[in-house]
């Protein structure tokens, strides 16, 4: 059955996620977080606050390679400067990166010890563009994929990422590329940064078929999302049949964000939660905050998403349009998929 409007709500927030912060102008600035923690407080649901602890190197090396691990941390202790020419770092990111993923951790937990059907992990820095060995995009570890790896290694047969930021998640599909039991299922702009995620990536070895690319021209809105939702995610994320679904949600899809030209309001991302819901609707539910970078759009968006999790009824309305570019990439991802998924679209 759906949730009803009293569903309870798992959060894992940390005073450190604002520690993180640049030397000068940044658009992933602390003030982001703020910004999140404001729309959560509109949702309408009890809180079970877990603590953000620190992931263990057992939780990191399931995704991200030890050396690698090594060399971050040992780049990052007690200093500041670039990683590469986005991402930032100061003497606080080690604590903040480590607790965002031990937290990512904490919310699979408290989902799968039934302590709440939803979880938020409302963290700084973001970590969709993390590769195994590589910060990169603002990202120095990959929250989403440790969290599950971590519901793989706790004995979840299969696990559903939904990436809806507006830039493609690069680290999250590197790291699963490979692997059944994980469908990722990424919408982004395109083309834009990292230029990654075609319509023709769907994975590598026994992961062929379980990755999803559906990039979208400028211009493109929440009626262009709600068309692709329709003829292409949602059967396929019903069909995986997922024991836990994890959404990396980024905003900066949205109108107002300076990053993208795209044309989501808030009103698309709980369309968007709601359908994912409505699909899945006895699974429970992890949202892992990635992009959005105007204020304002991220709390408008981060309350409506939110909210339509724990009460999908809150969703508005909206129908897909026929928008011949959309048709065309779902199209073309009938005919790759056919072999990997008989009969699901």
């Amino acid at each position: 059955m759906h949730l009803s409007p009293s569903a309870s709500l798992a959060v894992v927030s940390d005073p450190v996620f604002t520690a993180h912060s640049p030397s000068g102008f940044h658009p992933e600035r602390p003030e982001r977080l703020g910004a999140a923690l404001r729309g959560l407080a509109r949702v309408g649901a009890p809180r079970v606050y877990l603590p953000a602890r620190e992931a263990t190197l057992e939780e990191l090396a399931r995704v991200h390679h030890p050396a690698y691990l090594e060399r971050l941390q040992a780049r990052l202790a007690g200093r500041a400067g670039m990683l590469d020419g986005d991402t930032y770092f100061n003497a606080h990111s080690r604590e903040a990166a480590w607790r965002a993923a031990g937290g990512a951790c904490e919310v699979v937990d408290a989902l799968l010890q039934a302590r709440a059907p939803v979880g938020a992990l409302l963290a700084r820095p973001p970590g969709h563009h993390c590769l195994p060995d590589r910060a990169m995009g603002f990202c120095l570890l990959n929250n989403i994929a440790v969290a599950a790896a971590h519901a793989r290694a706790r004995g979840v047969p299969r696990v559903a990422i939904v990436d809806w930021d507006v830039h493609h998640g690069n680290g999250t599909q590197a790291i699963f590329e490979r692997d059944p039991a994980v469908l990722f299922v990424s919408l982004h702009e395109s083309p834009l940064y990292p230029g990654s995620g075609h319509v023709n990536e769907l994975g590598a070895g026994d992961g062929l078929g379980r990755t999803i690319n559906l990039p979208f021209q400028s211009g493109s809105d929440g009626r262009d999302y709600a068309q692709a939702f329709q003829e292409v995610v949602l059967p396929l994320v019903t069909a995986h049949r997922p024991e836990l679904l994890l959404v990396s949600a980024g905003f900066d899809a949205h109108a107002r964000d300076p990053l993208s030209s795209l044309k989501l309001d808030a009103g698309a991302f709980a369309w968007m939660a709601s359908a994912l819901r409505g699909a899945l609707p006895a699974v429970p539910v992890g949202f892992f905050l990635e992009g959005g970078y105007d204020l304002t759009a991220l709390e408008d968006s981060v309350a409506a998403a939110l909210g339509a999790l724990v009460d999908p009824t809150q969703a508005p309305a909206l129908q897909g349009r026929n928008n011949h570019l959309v048709s065309a990439v779902a199209r073309t991802l009938r005919r790759s998929l056919e072999p990997y998924w008989p009969g699901a679209l």
